[in-house]
């Protein structure tokens, strides 16, 4: 374990060790909300000014009105699902990301949902059998990964729902290069917290649903490494297809997700230690579920 994972587990055994733990507020009331947002900023800033310390910080930047602005939603509208998007260019550690999230929850038994906006690309499938591969139509000048390419009205509707508290259907596209889409396929519950991991997860105005827009950035050398990496060993592609989609795929980041980084309240190192990051949820589960019945 290096140097910023002991600390930061030493941080969480004095939380959880501490003798003076706080009387639980009642967040049906307002004046509870509000404890738990003030109380909230103080714990964010704690974590912070730690994590700035690190040798390998999680952090690379946070919005500087970002904490006020989601403490204050959360007092204002506690019914409403606490939605989180995260984006990134491909091969930046998104999907990784997310399954420590995962493993996280489970060890927890959180209440998150975990969703990929992967299953709203189009269906292609008309498309495939007349080029003969999706290949063959990437070659052709189709581009898979622009905002037109993603059945973002249906997206926006199911983030609608799901924000609300509603469980959902969501399409599923299926991965062995037939390029369908079956609608209605997948459940997806309504937890108290819902992630949604993709690019296209901040495409158009469905930005504006999400209470924390994340993106993940990542040196580009170490994202080539994982994207020939994945292409190659786990997708069977050959080398020369492999280095002809990395080509489409930089080119389609920097035009259609690199904007979206702007955008974002966080901006996550996609290449940090993930030990050190299930630390930092688990601080966060532990702050919240720590005080006195």
């Amino acid at each position: 374990m290096n140097e910023d994972n002991k600390g930061f587990a030493h941080i969480i055994q004095k939380e959880v060790n501490s003798n003076d733990k706080i009387l639980k507020p009642d967040f049906n009331q307002k004046t509870g909300r509000e404890f738990l947002a003030f109380y909230l900023q103080s714990k964010f800033k704690q974590l912070m000014a730690y994590d700035n310390k690190a040798k390998q910080p999680i952090f690379n930047s946070i919005k500087h009105d970002f904490i006020n602005r989601f403490t204050k939603r959360l007092v204002q509208n506690p019914t409403k699902r606490i939605m989180i998007g995260i984006t990134g260019e491909s091969a930046s550690g998104k999907s990784t990301i997310c399954n420590e999230i995962k493993r996280v929850i489970e060890k927890f038994n959180m209440p998150v949902t975990i969703m990929s906006t992967d299953n709203y690309f189009n269906d292609i499938s008309a498309l495939i059998k007349k080029f003969g591969t999706f290949d063959n139509l990437r070659d052709n000048g189709y581009d898979v990964d622009s905002p037109n390419s993603f059945q973002l009205d249906i997206l926006r509707d199911d983030l609608e729902s799901l924000s609300q508290g509603e469980d959902i259907y969501t399409p599923e596209y299926l991965l062995n290069g037939t390029g369908v889409s079956v609608p209605h396929a997948k459940f997806v519950p309504s937890k108290k917290i819902v992630v949604v991991e993709g690019m296209a997860s901040m495409y158009s105005n469905n930005k504006d649903i999400y209470d924390i827009k994340v993106y993940v950035e990542t040196d580009i050398n170490i994202r080539k490494d994982r994207f020939m990496r994945r292409a190659c060993a786990e997708r069977n592609q050959d080398e020369q297809n492999a280095k002809k989609h990395w080509d489409y795929i930089m080119v389609a980041g920097e035009k259609y997700v690199k904007p979206y980084r702007d955008e974002a309240d966080i901006i996550i190192n996609g290449d940090s230690d993930l030990t050190y990051f299930s630390q930092i949820l688990e601080y966060f589960y532990t702050i919240t579920n720590n005080f006195d019945a």
